[in-house]
């Protein structure tokens, strides 16, 4: 396999026909090596529209979510950044080119210490890797000016949304299979949230996440 013919054809044909237009994010897509972050056993598949297996019954996001969702979250390199479900740690290799801190969270201790070793690979040194159930207590302060859930949830609980600074934004896929929605919350106020619909798709659910009300504080 061509990687950089691979890697060309991945932005031209499956990130840019979804909307997928700012310069940062396709230039960063062709720096950041995807196919690092993919278990040996699936590098193969590093390049193609799907999700890619990962231990114990997880995946990663195919390439235009990540993407997709890295455009609509518009991080700037002041800002500190939550992820929730850290998975072979390449969405948070690229939230860290963007922002000034990322911590990601993952429940899955096989997945931490995947992501954990993928990152120090990459010479990625402004992420933190935390093992923990974001559908519980958060075991890392906020608040964040950019929250991504990285897989799929029922709802969004509103106590992660209060993580948010004011004028912070979250990213997530809510709903059940087989529509899903890509949203966008925004901060504007202590107490006032703007939701924008951003698109369809599906996408694998977060652990714990089926029942919002187990998120407490």
């Amino acid at each position: 396999m061509n990687t950089e013919q691979a890697r060309f054809n991945m932005i031209e044909q499956q990130i840019r026909p979804w909307e997928v237009l700012d310069p940062s994010v396709l230039s960063l897509l062709a720096v950041v090596k995807r196919e690092d972050f993919v278990p040996a056993a699936y590098r193969s598949m590093a390049f193609f529209d799907t999700e890619v297996p990962l231990p114990n019954g997880q995946v990663m996001l195919a390439p235009k979510i990540e993407a997709r969702l890295l455009q609509e979250l518009e991080v700037r390199k002041h800002e500190r950044v939550l992820e929730i479900g850290a998975g072979s740690g390449h969405m948070a290799a690229l939230l860290a080119h963007k922002a000034r801190q990322v911590v990601t969270l993952e429940i899955d201790p096989v997945l931490a210490r995947l992501a954990s070793e993928n990152l120090k690979n990459a010479s990625v040194t402004n992420v933190s890797v935390v093992e923990g159930d974001g559908s519980k207590r958060l075991p890392t302060a906020g608040p964040f000016d950019a929250i991504l859930l990285s897989g799929s949830v029922a709802s969004i609980p509103q106590a992660l949304l209060n993580e948010l600074k004011v004028g912070g934004r979250l990213a997530a896929i809510v709903g059940q299979e087989p529509v899903m929605n890509a949203v966008l919350v925004t901060r504007v106020g202590e107490n006032d949230f703007k939701s924008v619909n951003l698109f369809d798709t599906v996408a694998q659910r977060l652990s714990g996440f089926d029942e919002p009300s187990r998120f407490h504080f």
